[in-house]
């Protein structure tokens, strides 16, 4: 039993681990968008491109689902998938609101509740 807990703790803190790194791409990826966009007026068809967002997202989700759900299996807190959802909920609005400096804004806070929630749900487990 001892060695299926601690399987399902190193693929929870795996998806943790990916869920922060993806949002940190995702951040990087809107600024590195406006940026490239309003100052250079490149990149506008691939970056702006709505697949990626909507690739993003779901990948978010799934990541999410997954390394938050197994932080609640293991410690019990709910506050990290609260967060999460959240974050998903704003990257949501986000995707329907269009391509905006609002956009940009829902989405880099967004990003930033995930992360900061799967670093939450890291957090417990290590306390």
């Amino acid at each position: 039993m001892q060695g299926m807990a601690e399987a399902l703790k190193l693929m929870r803190d795996r998806f943790d681990r990916l869920g922060i790194l993806l949002s940190g791409l995702c951040a990087v990826h809107c600024l590195a968008t406006l940026v490239l966009v309003a100052m250079l007026g490149l990149g506008g068809g691939v970056l702006l491109d709505p697949a990626v967002h909507r690739v993003g997202l779901a990948l978010a989700i799934l990541v999410g689902g997954i390394g938050l759900g197994l932080g609640i299996a293991r410690h019990g807190r709910r506050d990290p998938l609260v967060l999460g959802v959240a974050g998903l909920s704003l990257m949501t609005l986000a995707l329907i609101t269009g391509h905006s400096p609002a956009e940009a804004a829902l989405t880099i806070s967004g990003v930033a509740l995930v992360a900061f929630a799967h670093w939450r749900n890291v957090r417990h487990l290590d306390c």
